[in-house]
């Protein structure tokens, strides 16, 4: 197997085959400086292994490769590595939690432990010395301590024991290397001593409690804890410099079964190491090691007397450090220290020198890794990422370069075919929110946190003019013209904000033309195109409000931003995202997608809708596309769409036509996609992380996702098996029954002339078997889905379409209806938000309300239609004095549906005895 033969180095010698996914993870930029980094590898090969996001990331620095880790789909939020660097461990927390172990020699998951913590996912794990156990900690509020013996295949722990919660969040774990059965664990407050022994298939586990109230001073916050090498004491590290010594009774060796009583376990004193906060705490052979928050590691023995100290003043806070496996030779001539990781030796001055005889790397909490020879104490700084969140990123039109920005104000810029570091440059005043190249690869524009807005030079870095501040909140979206002479902005306060490139004393300069709140909500993308008639530039908004504003760029003048025309697009969706359709016909679109999984065609001129189409439905709504440039290698008539939606980048071939084969969809972030950029040459695509601090780089495989759509079906097979029971089932038939019936009806139940049958039936009757089926539309959506068909041909032919076959029927019904079906808790949102709390506390809308409401608001029925519902729901038909109430009377359906309908109206009675619907949960 892979894994038996596998050796250290072999993992970058494998040949990995991309063309099974139409996006395959390149690159990963940034980690979680919140988790610890390894060194698997030293001397001549530097190889590290860190985690960003949900990927497990080894990187061998000096060749600039990296080889991924992926099996996770949340966040991973702990990991460990064994002695011997071979077996990896992480964890992660959410829905579904995992525990994987992975053989890093080989790059193989050897073991995946479903459902280990359940409620909330791990937050600590450690493996023992021997590597053939591990121990977890929930993330629960009451937490569950747990050891597994990851070789056997169980899903079942070993033993398990809850903790009280009273002693604070344990978040720190580790093995006794000295005895497996033994493990500590420690909160900001209180450390905790376990054993555990197997006896008769009965497993028994303790837990020994104290805090800091036994001793008589100032100690401060827990750290991390270690067993001595001496077997009969255990070490705290604490945030006020002093490390706690717990005396434990004479060496213990494992029993058959507990003991009766626990261990005595007492803390016998606290030294004073120094004044700044621990840190790292670790044990390595004979020697103590410390890290702290001025970046010194210091390295004591035994007796905890300081042996040599290792510090620079670029290092920050000390996050973890880690070990080469690699011993150097110590200088011919010298004897060693007592410490075997401590080599001595004497000068001619007879003064003593410690150094090590293995190098170490240091991660700090401030997202940077060092690299620290020992022989010549150098720090070699191999990493400075974001240590803030990364919402801003861009790609140059013309060069492979891209730029990302990050809430700390860091703004790198690196070559993404070389994957090299180019250039950086820190904003320490504010965050950048926002990038964007202009189209001819001159200027770079940054949008800040403050509301500022810098144009910087593209290749530099350095400002053209000093930044703007107009915005009165945190600038979200930025974007330049075609013609590179206009730059617009949209803030958190719902304003749009146009900046013009000006002639000023014979150069050209940036300045403040105008601003306009033109949204109330918040503004989801800003568009910049080009009219049809002219080569003006032409500039759309689009906010949660549903509006799609225009501006008049060429008639607006200094402080008055002239606005052309102001759109609804949605009737109770909310619109998303949006961007200009290629130009597949003769008329001119553009697409958004809404928060309901549905992407609309709206003529570009009409703004009326043209088509609706069921998006991508991977878990949440698509945030934001965009068309994804052609390569040179790709069909010329072939295009395809960008978007990521909450936690995942994916691609989706155009047009889109409901067909769910045409996309995919890749996790790229779990805790959140912020933003993503297209290469110029449509070959990568860059996924911005937000809070997990990284971005990534995917490779585009256009011909994997071809392959996929090909492989569901041509024609109407992929439709098919979007109805309930497919092409055979009961649903089908039945539509098919209804399809005709509405042809007898049209010739007239009773008649008894010969019958026509017909493939067509005409579009005035889509709504009566859309109905039938069970969706039920509104008047606007109706309009809508006639218009569809009545002008689907119009712009080619100059025709109108009167009649639909029973295919298109079945491509509108899947389009247009709900994408997750009728749902109980969309009612009772409208019910929290409509009705008042009764006195059992259920939220009930009043019955004059109601039908008030279904008369006055939304799409208003009259008097006679509401009438006509309500009998048919409730199988009752009006008597001639009912059928001639007067329809301006309000209280007359109120009077005809008294005995029916209750005073007060829950959801659940609406739902099951008014609709009569079997609406699930």
């Amino acid at each position: 197997s892979l894994v038996w033969a596998a050796s250290p180095g072999m993992l970058f010698r494998k040949s990995k085959d991309s063309s099974l996914y139409s996006l395959k993870l390149s690159w990963v930029f940034g980690y979680n400086s919140s988790l610890p980094v390894y060194s698997l590898m030293d001397g001549k090969d530097w190889v590290f292994l860190y985690i960003s996001s949900h990927t497990v990331v080894i990187h061998d620095i000096l060749r600039n490769r990296q080889y991924h880790l992926q099996g996770h789909t949340n966040v991973i939020s702990c990991l460990c590595v064994s002695e011997d660097k071979r077996w990896v461990v992480t964890a992660d927390r959410g829905p579904e939690a995992l525990i994987m172990v992975w053989d890093s020699y080989s790059g193989v998951p050897v073991r995946t432990i479903f459902e280990s913590h359940p409620e909330d996912g791990v937050c600590a794990i450690a493996i023992s010395q021997d590597a053939k156990y591990l121990v977890t900690i929930s993330a629960a509020t009451v937490q569950k301590v747990s050891v597994w013996r990851w070789t056997l295949p169980t899903e079942k722990a070993m033993c398990s024991i809850e903790l009280e919660p009273f002693g604070g969040h344990q978040d720190y774990v580790i093995f006794n290397p000295q005895n497996p059965h033994e493990f500590i664990s420690n909160s900001k407050t209180q450390m905790i001593f376990y054993l555990w022994v197997i006896s008769h298939s009965l497993h028994s586990h303790t837990a020994w409690l104290l805090s800091p109230q036994t001793f008589k001073c100032l100690v401060g916050q827990f750290s991390q804890s270690v067993f001595h090498f001496n077997n009969t004491q255990a070490l705290t590290g604490t945030s006020a410099g002093k490390l706690v010594v717990w005396d434990m009774d004479n060496p213990r060796t494992l029993p058959e079964e507990l003991p009766p009583k626990p261990h005595g376990i007492t803390a016998t004193k606290v030294v004073s190491l120094q004044e700044e906060s621990l840190t790292v705490l670790k044990v390595l052979e004979s020697c103590i090691i410390t890290g702290d928050v001025k970046g010194q590691v210091k390295f004591y023995d035994g007796q905890l007397r300081l042996l040599t100290i290792y510090s620079h003043d670029k290092v920050g806070p000390i996050q973890s450090i880690s070990f080469s496996k690699v011993l150097r030779d110590p200088p011919s001539g010298f004897p060693g220290s007592s410490c075997p990781f401590v080599t001595s030796w004497s000068d001619s001055s007879n003064s003593v020198s410690l150094t090590l005889n293995r190098n170490f790397i240091l991660s700090t909490s401030d997202a940077t890794m060092f690299h620290v020879a020992t022989d010549s104490r150098n720090f070699e700084r191999i990493m400075q990422e974001a240590k803030k969140a990364v919402n801003a990123i861009a790609c140059h039109p013309q060069e492979p370069f891209v730029a990302v920005g990050s809430h700390c104000g860091l703004l790198k810029v690196w070559d993404y075919k070389q994957t090299q570091y180019l250039i950086s440059r820190i904003f320490p005043e504010a965050g950048i929110q926002c990038l964007s190249y202009d189209p001819k690869g001159c200027f770079l524009a940054a949008g800040f946190t403050d509301g500022s807005v810098y144009i910087l030079d593209a290749i530099s870095l350095q400002s053209i003019c000093e930044e703007f501040q107009f915005s009165q909140g945190p600038v979200t979206h930025i974007s330049f013209s075609h013609d590179s002479n206009y730059l617009a902005t949209a803030d958190e306060n719902y304003s749009v904000i146009v900046y013009k490139r000006v002639l000023q004393n014979g150069s050209r300069c940036w300045e403040h033309l105008a601003g306009l709140e033109s949204h109330y909500k918040p503004i989801r993308c800003i568009l910049f195109g080009v009219h049809s008639d002219s080569n003006e530039p032409r500039l759309l908004s689009l906010g949660e409000d549903r509006q799609l504003v225009e501006y008049d760029l060429k008639n607006s003048i200094k402080d008055h931003l002239v606005v052309t025309h102001k759109d609804r697009l949605e009737q109770a969706a909310v619109p998303l995202c949006l961007t200009w359709y290629p130009q597949l016909s003769t008329e001119s679109f553009f697409l958004t997608a809404n928060n309901c999984y549905k992407m609309k065609l709206y003529n570009t001129t009409t703004k009326v809708c043209r088509k609706t189409l069921w998006g991508p439905t991977y878990g949440s709504p698509l945030e934001k596309i965009q068309i994804l440039p052609r390569t040179s290698c790709a069909d010329p008539q072939q295009h395809y769409l960008v978007y990521i939606t909450k936690d995942k980048v994916g691609l989706q071939m155009l047009p889109v036509d409901g067909n769910p084969h045409k996309s995919s969809a890749f996790i790229c972030h779990p805790d959140g996609a912020s933003d993503f950029a297209i290469s110029h040459d449509g070959r990568y695509i860059f996924t911005a992380g937000g809070k997990d601090h990284t971005f990534m780089k995917w490779k585009v495989n256009l011909s994997a996702l071809d392959a996929a759509a090909f492989l569901g079906g041509e024609d109407m097979i992929p439709f098919y098996s979007l109805l309930d029971g497919g092409r055979e089932g009961k649903f089908f038939r039945e539509l098919e029954d209804y399809f005709y019936y509405v042809q007898l009806c049209r010739q007239g139940i009773d008649t008894l002339e010969e019958r026509q049958v017909s493939t067509h039936i005409p579009l005035e009757e889509i709504p009566s078997v859309m109905r039938a089926i069970g969706f039920y539309p509104s008047e606007e959506e109706i309009e809508e889905m006639i218009n569809e068909v009545k002008f689907s041909k119009y712009a080619d032919t100059g025709e109108e379409v009167t009649k639909i076959n029973l295919g298109d029927i079945i491509k509108l019904y899947i389009n247009h209806r709900p994408a997750l079906g009728l749902s109980m808790k969309t009612i009772q949102q409208a019910f929290q938000v409509l009705g008042y709390d009764n006195k059992k506390g259920e939220k009930v809308i009043d019955r004059g309300d109601f039908l008030s409401l279904l008369q006055c608001r939304g799409e208003q029925m009259t008097e006679d239609e509401l009438a006509e519902c309500l009998t048919t729901l409730l199988a009752r038909r009006p008597s001639k004095k009912e059928s001639e109430l007067d329809t301006c009377d309000p209280t007359g359906a109120a009077a005809l549906t008294e005995e029916e309908i209750p005073a007060e109206i829950t959801a659940e009675i609406f739902v099951a005895d008014i609709l009569g619907l079997p609406v699930a949960e």
